[in-house]
């Protein structure tokens, strides 16, 4: 069981050499599908973390409301509309074709996060379990995708997952409660029990975090009490995101996620405290990573 450190960043945000010229996918392309009619933020809020984490591009994929919407927020955001309301079966082809040619242009530095306001209608969760059954790229399982794969979770046991559940989620997905009595060893124990059983990387969010690959442990400090807002798992998922679409493994991806996420808000507590938004929490992002090379 080990603390998480800043020192794991040194081999991830290494300076660029200056008379090089670098492309947008040396540093990947992050594919995003989340939003519904209700939570068109969502995919947003993991795109725009994405980016202030260093990934080179991001495309999101979202019902045609919540992709206008998106698309509106910000000019560097570009936002795939789906046809109709919510995530269905008809959609899954589209994403696996851009899959592909994303894997293409981008050298095959390339992830997905998936989940984020999808919602958890029947139509919605069997699509997620399609698509998630035929996709061969690193993805990020957070929100509404940990329900849809814990009803099949059988046919995703050794996928090349990240499943960042928080602690109803995690029984959700493991049908193990964490209780806030256990002490932590129990609660390390568990996580690194149900890593290893499903062979996936699981991040449950709490403080402290815990982090397992089923082999080893990891725990994460940072954050704060006034990061309890809507969003921050959205900017969460998008770092270990961004990450993963660097060709950077699930676990280094979720510890550096999460220290590097708990930090940002750090710093942006010092100036939000109480009116802290997940918006403030990306702002912030930079400055964390800054922060580790002082």
């Amino acid at each position: 069981m080990e603390e998480v450190k800043p020192e794991i960043f040194r081999e991830i945000f290494k300076e660029r050499e200056r008379n090089k010229y670098y492309i947008k996918y040396e540093f990947g392309l992050l594919l995003v599908l989340g939003g519904s009619d209700f939570y068109s933020g969502s995919p947003a809020l993991t795109a725009l973390s994405a980016f202030r984490t260093g990934v080179g591009m991001v495309r999101i994929f979202a019902p045609k409301r919540a992709a206008d919407i998106i698309a509106s927020f910000s000019p560097n955001l570009a936002a795939f509309p789906l046809e109709g309301k919510i995530f269905e079966k008809k959609h899954v082809p589209i994403l696996l074709e851009n899959i592909v040619s994303a894997k293409e242009v981008a050298f095959s530095n390339t992830a997905l996060v998936l989940g984020g306001g999808l919602g958890r209608s029947l139509e919605t969760q069997e699509a997620i379990c399609e698509l998630l059954s035929q996709v061969d790229i690193p993805v990020v399982v957070d929100a509404d995708g940990i329900w849809a794969i814990s009803k099949k979770i059988e046919d995703f046991k050794g996928k090349n997952f990240l499943v960042t559940p928080h602690g109803y989620e995690f029984y959700v997905l493991t049908g193990k409660k964490i209780e806030k009595e256990m002490d932590l060893k129990e609660k390390t124990e568990i996580v690194k029990e149900k890593a290893k059983e499903l062979g996936m990387t699981i991040l449950l969010k709490g403080n402290p975090d815990i982090i397992s690959d089923g082999e080893k442990i990891y725990l994460n400090y940072t954050g704060s009490p006034y990061m309890a807002v809507g969003g921050t798992g959205d900017t969460l998922a998008g770092i270990c995101g961004a990450l993963m679409a660097r060709k950077i493994s699930p676990l280094i991806s979720a510890i550096a996620g999460a220290y590097l996420n708990g930090k940002a808000g750090e710093l942006a507590v010092q100036k939000f405290r109480d009116g802290l938004l997940a918006t403030d929490v990306i702002e912030f992002i930079p400055e964390a990573i800054k922060s580790l090379y002082e």
